[in-house]
């Protein structure tokens, strides 16, 4: 998010500030301006200023990219005027209307008192038939229709074009009669109510269910402020709440903790059995009755029931197990809803079902609703296996040998999600319609690929080419095509066989990406998945309708099969893909066909352009989209190398050559180059203005002459909107040659405009090139080389710096790779970073981010040869052989498989003995169990070298350990997540050298790692945007409005669970907590960090970075005992992701020791703000003004333990700190100095108190010292100040203003959004 403060500094207005690094940069800049309403940090418990404050402007409003100068000139044409912008935001506004206008209707459902429920006049009946289904009061039902004044309401109306349907109607629920789909419905409902407190389901990545453990930390009362409780009882409370194992200095990393223990969240028993039972399905003298199908039902008192589903109703029958006799038993008792037939007959189940009802309620909707995308932990514990006949009919394997995806049974995908794309998108509101739609198809089609995947691999899906070798057969499956990621057919041979292979589904996936984000109409591309399970990469696709019943070579009509030697291509994909260039970066080129007659593409001529039976055209293989990375070469040599790349080693070669720029590097190179030709421009005006030449005196409105750069700026503007043309013809002659050399010199494809594209094919060694553009092929390549040297020369030093100061702090390996590929730099770029690190000049404030790229070396590279490991293994033997890996890799013990089987018996016997030792002897024989930790560690090596190109010099995962800091458990996390392993919850020792660490038990489960296209809304999109913008100049009440304006989409079109909605909900946040509402504060942030749990996971670092600031608003709240339970959980998580050496416990252990000292738990508060300087000292340096905060609370501490010498040495040295980077005058200084004078009388009263005691002189009267408890704002002031949110004076009556504005937006925003 951050960016270089330097860069924007001039384009902020003066009343507002961005902090980019917490109080250090504020000061650093309030101190070159001299400003002196700057608010910097203040002294301490005596330097409290008066007056009303503003926050400066944090990291989480900075969104602007790294680089602020222009992507190219075409992009000035695609914004729009004033006029359609001012139309849009109206539009906007009547849509969010629309959506947020709600009103209360009355419900009344058989046998309930009638109920009000707010609805929107946005929200469809159906929308409503699902809520009535989750309220208390109507969950029972699934089967009814919804009647106003006895008409039934239509499922996809909207409840605002239901005539009479407002304010006060009653909506009547009608029970209907079942059908069997029905009757299966209804039983899933009622398992899902009966197992709503178990959390198998998330443990087991099933139903869209996840993890939160939010509510753990913020239950029980808030604490008092200002009230008459006792700290010292309450100081008693909260030391329990800090576990020796998150404080500083303790080296145990304990997982149990990771998913603790909760009361609510035991399930209720209120049935032993619930299943279909044996007699159906129905008899056809029985359908003719109204059955639909038999259950069977154990009670908790231990009563066998046989119950049928009818059309009317359930009731019980006279069945036994042995013998058939459906009619209804005595006496008859018919319910619509399973539920209440089983409160009539089973007492403790209507006392249990209650119990479950209540406390289901109080769950948080966002601890509820199902996630979109199937979310997977790595750790769970062993839990008991439950009957459960809805998860056994739901299993695909159940459904093996059963011809149930029949033709116009299944989900025609393509036809679904083709058509979602062609739904119009002119307005607003039907732009929302359309990406609602595409985001929910896509969802269930990710979905089903993953369940179709796992089938697949598990050998439950037979292939379509049965008669082939195992790796080259294909599958379809519920209309999905399913392919390996293996060379089947030596097509990736010039490419590089089965590591191509493998590599091509990823860079597929990233060229539908874009194609899907560009958006042409026309254009399409195909619903695709990737999901790595068991060793495999299955790629999952939808079915061009009509591609498996022709030849490939006679339906493609652009590109080609054979790497070029056959090229075809077609005027309407040439229209199509032409839009695409410009966006895309791709250079128009010509090859040969093999006619040895030119042909233009628009594209890689790998991408296949084909016309499905359907009409459409479709695009497939995309996995050149992107231009080819010079420096990763499947062959040695190549001409026109920079030095910049020659210097470091460069071109290397790599395994297959499908390795490619990522596109924030192609947009960063584009901006750079940019900035170039404008400087060229400029100069270039200037020097023909002091030549004397015809440069016109150009002047704005107001008379006053333009300088070069803003003339430069309009040049360019007119020429990329004129593309060259008529501009150029109406140009001196010496204006033309000057726009030529500079377009030249920075390698655009025009001569008379800024246009940076690239040739996807220049490099493709099988590819022709016509005669008359042979010429162009030195100019196209060396302008790839420059952006493969402008990856090493400018970006992975920017990486590093922005490392340095804290721009990004990467904690594990996930948020590593993110800052990596937000500066365009590739994964495959480990190793020069890795040297960079260490050749960095302050290469130990860099140790972190050393320590997590050697993590990332190992892990990466141990994931690729379990991939390979993992294939050779039987499916009887996963557990074991996961197991044994694992030792391999992280175990100190020597290491050898279990060669038990749990299928042969345990009896005495020679013959037995035999057959075990035979079993054993057959077990160590499998590649698999032959491994040994030297052997693994070596291959881990080999690949390091030859993937990342890093050299290990260790001989073993334990010497690199220690020599790295590494943490086995951190290890353990990252190995885990990359390939899906779950481990058993357990406190694991990694430390033991006599039995290895992990058993077969251990490992509890393998998920699949998925991949997959992520839609989203970008309407709302461009409004996060917009509102970023209007914070970063202070307007707060305009940036809230549209936060909320743009939350309100992301929740119509993803639902809220969702990342974009969790950022909404994170600003919503910190807006409403510097305008001092802290209530809205604590309600966004907690409905943020629960979205955030859910989503990315309990232990991603985002989730750590909610905790913090959630903890920041519930002590402004007045709960401080629950602001110790969060800083509690973000620093054990902190601890397990990255260990005790990191630059976020700075913020982390300054937050807790502040928090202890407002609680007086003196000493532990002591231990933390002492390892926050150790931290500060390290990573800030000893000279910087975080620093200097670090040695002011330490101060204020040590005051209050009484320890005044110890106390001014600390303050003395924030002093000097403040003294020397901010001045004599700034106010940081000035209130430490009045501190140190406070410090100074205290320490000689308590000296002359002493020495009057150590005297004997009892009439001596000397007043004894005061010991100062800082006060709980005091405490928030300072807490604010360590987490980067500063603040400026403002008067009551704008503050007032303010509030009334924000206040008005909420008031707008009807019970926000997923209430």
């Amino acid at each position: 998010m951050g960016q270089d403060v330097a860069q924007e500094e001039e384009a902020w207005p003066s009343n507002v500030e961005v902090e980019e690094q917490g109080a250090e940069q504020s000061i650093e800049r309030s101190a070159e301006r001299s400003r002196p309403e700057d608010g910097g940090p203040t002294a301490g418990p005596r330097g409290e200023r008066g007056g009303v404050k503003l926050f400066l402007v944090d990291r989480l409003f900075l969104t602007a990219p790294h680089v602020k100068a222009e992507s190219s000139a075409w992009d000035a044409l695609e914004c729009s005027g004033a006029d359609q912008r001012e139309q849009d935001q109206a539009s906007i506004k009547e849509v969010v209307s629309l959506h947020e206008a709600g009103f209360m209707v009355r419900i009344q459902a058989p046998a309930t008192e009638t109920f009000e429920l707010q609805v929107s006049g946005q929200m469809l009946v159906t929308e409503l038939h699902q809520v009535l289904m989750d309220h208390e009061m109507t969950c029972l039902r699934t089967c009814f229709s919804l009647q106003l004044g006895g008409a039934v309401l239509d499922a996809l109306t909207e409840l605002r074009l239901v005539p009479g349907l407002g304010e006060g109607a009653l909506v009547k629920v009608v029970e209907d009669p079942y059908t069997v789909r029905d009757a299966r419905l209804h039983l899933k409902h009622v398992r899902s109510l009966l197992r709503s407190l178990d959390v198998a389901d998330a443990h087991n990545g099933a139903n869209g269910s996840s993890l939160s453990y939010l509510s753990l930390y913020t239950r029980g009362p808030p604490d008092p402020v200002n009230g008459s409780k006792s700290r010292a009882a309450e100081r008693e409370t909260i030391d329990c709440l800090l576990p020796d194992y998150i404080t500083p200095g303790c080296k145990d990393r304990p997982l149990t903790p990771l998913q603790p223990i909760r009361e609510d969240w035991k399930p209720l028993q209120c049935l032993r059995v619930l299943t279909v039972n044996s007699w159906n399905p129905p008899p056809g003298n029985r359908k003719m009755h109204g059955d639909l199908m038999y259950l069977n039902v154990v009670t908790v008192e231990g009563r066998d029931l046989n119950i049928t589903a009818s059309t009317r109703g359930f009731y019980l029958n006279q069945s036994t197990a042995f013998t058939f006799n459906p009619k209804p038993a005595l006496p008859k008792t018919l319910s619509h809803s399973l539920v209440e037939l089983l409160s009539q007959v089973s007492p403790v189940f209507r006392r249990t079902f209650s119990t479950l009802q209540r406390k289901r309620v109080l769950q948080h909707p966002y601890e509820r609703i199902a996630t979109p995308y199937q979310v997977y932990t790595w750790v769970a514990p062993h839990a008991d296996h439950a009957l459960d006949c809805v998860r056994a009919e739901e299993t695909p394997a159940s459904r093996v040998g059963q011809d149930e995806h029949t033709v116009g049974q299944s989900r025609d995908w393509n036809e679904e999600l083709q058509g979602c794309r062609e739904l119009p998108r002119s307005s607003l509101q039907e732009r929302l319609h359309r990406e609602r739609n595409i985001f929910k198809t896509n969802s269930d089609f990710v979905n089903a690929a993953t369940q179709g995947a796992i089938a697949v691999v598990d050998g439950n899906v037979m292939a379509i080419n049965p008669g082939e070798e195992p790796r080259k057969q294909i599958f379809i499956w519920n209309n999905l095509f399913f392919s390996l990621g293996l060379d089947t057919a030596d097509y990736y041979r010039p490419l590089g066989g089965d590591a191509a292979a493998h590599a091509a589904p990823v860079c597929d996936l990233r060229g539908v990406q874009a194609y899907a984000f560009i958006d042409i109409p026309g254009l399409h591309t195909l619903g695709t998945a990737l999901v790595d399970y068991h060793g495999h990469r299955v790629t999952a696709q939808a079915i061009v309708p009509g591609l498996l019943e022709q030849h490939q070579d006679r339906g493609l009509l652009y590109g080609s099969n054979d790497h070029g030697h056959t090229v075809v291509s077609d005027t309407k994909f040439l229209d199509l893909l032409g839009k695409t260039c410009r966006p895309l970066r791709v250079q128009r080129h010509m090859v040969l066909d093999h006619h040895h007659t030119a042909v233009e593409l628009c594209s890689c001529v790998q991408t296949k352009g084909i016309l499905g039976n359907d009409g459409r055209a479709y695009i497939l293989d995309l996995h050149g989209t992107f231009p080819p990375d010079l420096n990763f070469l499947l062959s040695d040599g190549g001409e026109g190398v920079p030095e910049e790349c020659k210097r470091l080693g460069f071109p290397w070669k790599h395994r297959h050559s499908l390795a490619s720029l990522r596109p924030e590097l192609i947009e960063a190179f584009v901006q750079h180059r940019y900035a170039l030709f404008q400087n060229m421009v400029s100069s270039g005006l200037e020097k023909l203005s002091a030549d004397g030449a015809s440069l016109e005196n150009r002047s704005d409105s107001t008379g006053v002459r333009l300088s070069a750069d803003v003339q430069s700026e309009a040049l360019i503007k007119t020429l990329a909107k004129q593309n060259g043309g008529t501009a150029m013809e109406d140009m001196d002659p010496q204006r033309r040659q000057m726009i030529l050399e500079a377009c030249r010199a920075v390698g655009s494809v025009s001569d008379t405009s800024f246009e940076i594209c690239f040739n996807p094919d220049v490099c493709s060694p099988a590819v022709r090139i016509p005669s008359e553009s042979v010429y162009e092929v030195p100019k196209q390549k060396q302008l790839l080389w420059d952006a493969a040297a402008f990856l090493l020369s400018n970006q992975i030093p920017a990486v590093v710096r922005d490392f340095l100061d804290h721009t990004a702090v990467p904690l594990d390996g996930g948020s590593l790779r993110l800052a990596l590929h937000q500066r365009g730099v590739n994964m495959r770029y480990l190793g020069p970073l890795l040297r960079a690190l260490e050749t960095a000049p302050e290469g130990e404030r860099l140790s972190h981010v050393q320590r997590i790229s050697i993590s990332e070396v190992i892990i990466r590279s141990a994931k690729h040869i379990f991939r390979i490991y993992l294939q050779n293994v039987e499916a009887a033997a996963l557990s074991a052989a996961v197991s044994h890996f694992l030792n391999c890799l992280l175990s100190s013990a020597s290491s050898a498989p279990d060669s038990a089987d749990e299928l042969l018996s345990r009896r005495r016997g020679s013959r037995r003995r035999r057959s075990q030792g035979s079993r054993a002897a057959a077990l160590a024989e499998t590649a698999w169990a032959r491994m040994t930790p030297g052997d693994l560690w070596r291959k881990i090596q080999n690949e390091a070298e030859d993937y990342y190109h890093y050299t290990l010099h260790c001989d073993s995962v334990d010497e690199a350990v220690e020599r790295w800091s590494l943490q086995k458990i951190s290890l353990l996390r990252e190995i885990a997540m990359k390939t899906g392993i779950q481990v058993q919850l357990r406190d694991y020792v990694f430390e033991s050298r006599h039995r290895p660490v992990f058993s077969e038990e251990d490992v509890v489960n393998m998920s699949p790692v998925v991949k997959h296209l992520r839609p989203s809304a970008t309407d709302a999109t461009g409004l996060i945007q917009q509102a970023q913008v209007a914070v970063q100049q202070g307007l707060l009440g305009e940036g809230y409005e549209l936060i909320q304006q743009a939350m309100t989409l992301f929740s119509s079109v993803c639902g809220i669970q969702h990342e974009d909605v969790s950022t909404c909900l994170r600003l919503l946040a910190r807006i409403s907590y510097i305008t001092g509402e802290y209530a809205d504060a604590l309600s966004h942030q907690e409905k943020a960090v629960m979205c955030t749990e859910r989503v990315q996971g309990i232990d991603h670092p985002q989730t750590i970075q909610d905790y913090m600031l959630l903890a920041l608003y519930c002590f402004a709240a007045g709960q401080p005992a629950a602001v110790l339970r969060l800083l509690g959980r973000a620093r054990y998580l902190t601890l397990l992701l990255s260990g005790d050496d990191h630059p976020q416990l700075v913020q982390l252990d300054s937050m807790l020791g502040l928090v202890l000292h407002g609680l007086m738990n003196y000493d532990q508060s002591l231990k933390f703000l002492q390892n926050g300087l150790k931290m500060t000292l390290k990573y800030n340096g000893a000279s910087s003004l975080k620093c200097a905060h670090s040695h002011h609370l330490l101060a204020t501490l040590l005051e209050s333990r009484g320890d005044y010498r110890l106390a001014l040495q600390h303050e003395k040295e924030a002093y000097s700190l403040y003294r020397s980077q901010a001045g004599e005058d700034h106010d940081s200084t000035k209130e430490s100095s009045e501190y140190l004078q406070t410090l100074t009388r205290q320490a000689v009263i308590l000296q002359r108190a002493l020495n009057h005691i150590y005297s004997n002189k009892p009439n001596a009267c000397t007043p004894p010292p005061k010991f100062s408890t800082p006060s709980l704002p005091m405490i928030l002031q300072q807490l604010n100040i360590t987490c980067g949110i500063l603040f400026i004076p403002l008067s009551e009556k704008q503050v007032a203003d303010l509030k009334i504005e924000l206040k008005g937006a909420q008031t707008d925003h009807v019970h926000g959004v997923g209430q």
